[in-house]
């Protein structure tokens, strides 16, 4: 009775069409197996904390990773660049798991100073985020000092520095705004595997976002509730590839020029 109630026994592809107009006409995610609720409320419920710690986690690692790689590049074979690139290789190596478990054995058990899980209070999204932006930094910084390196062997960031330009004008003004495009391309990436870390860390720290909400589904095998928070997360994944391609045309004028010919 059950199978037939949930149009199992139909034709694949007329289960397709049905959950197609199910979704993209009616908006309408399905019912959860396990708690017999909506999907779409249970999922747009739990989808502002999976954002919020991806939101976060990418500011800290632009924060952090583009300068990181700009000393690098600037300072290219000194002990700024090993240490940049000894930090780069050390936190891209890491597991955000491994290192979200060692957090909260130091923060939480033994210092006391961080909450180990839930979302009561604005410390609780310390260790989640930092746990997810590691690796986000590591690769941010590598591509902005290779992106760094070639552009300011240049011929104009020459004629920059020989006008008399100070050295932090020529650094950010000409050299990094040049440099952008490939490291815009590397934090577009990093949003989805920031999503994916996301989940990893709301079940390490007990966030009750899509990321727990999807895992538990599975083990459960409740398939409407884990299509549906893939479906989100996708949508979610495209805006900003998006809204990457935008952010292109906002930052080289070569690329807007181009639209406007067209």
């Amino acid at each position: 009775q059950l199978t037939t109630k949930l149009g199992l026994k139909d034709p694949y592809i007329v289960q397709l069409g049905r959950f197609l107009k199910q979704t993209f006409l009616n908006f309408d995610l399905g019912t959860s197996y396990q708690s017999n609720r909506s999907v779409s409320v249970q999922v747009m419920t739990r989808l502002p904390y999976t954002l919020k710690i991806t939101f976060i986690s990418v500011l800290l690692s632009i924060i952090f990773g583009i300068p990181l790689g700009v000393i690098a590049a600037t300072h290219q074979y000194s002990w700024q660049d090993n240490v940049s690139i000894f930090t780069s290789l050390f936190f891209v190596s890491m597991p955000g798991f491994w290192f979200a478990l060692l957090m909260v054995m130091l923060f939480s058990l033994k210092l006391g100073w961080l909450p180990s899980q839930g979302v009561s209070d604005w410390k609780c999204y310390i260790m989640p985020c930092i746990s997810v932006a590691i690796g986000g930094v590591a690769s941010i910084a590598r591509q902005t000092r290779s992106s760094m390196l070639e552009v300011i062997r240049q011929d104009y960031i020459t004629t920059a520095r020989a006008k008399g330009q100070r050295e932090m004008i020529v650094v950010y003004n000409h050299a990094l705004k040049n440099a952008l495009i490939p490291i815009i391309t590397v934090i577009g990436n990093n949003v989805a595997v920031m999503m994916g870390g996301s989940m990893i860390a709301e079940m390490i720290f007990s966030v009750p976002g899509v990321g727990l909400y999807m895992l538990s589904a599975i083990s459960a095998r409740d398939y409407p509730a884990v299509r549906g928070g893939v479906l989100i997360i996708s949508i979610c994944f495209s805006v900003v590839i998006l809204l990457t391609d935008i952010v292109y045309a906002l930052v080289d004028p070569r690329i807007r020029s181009q639209f406007k010919n067209s």
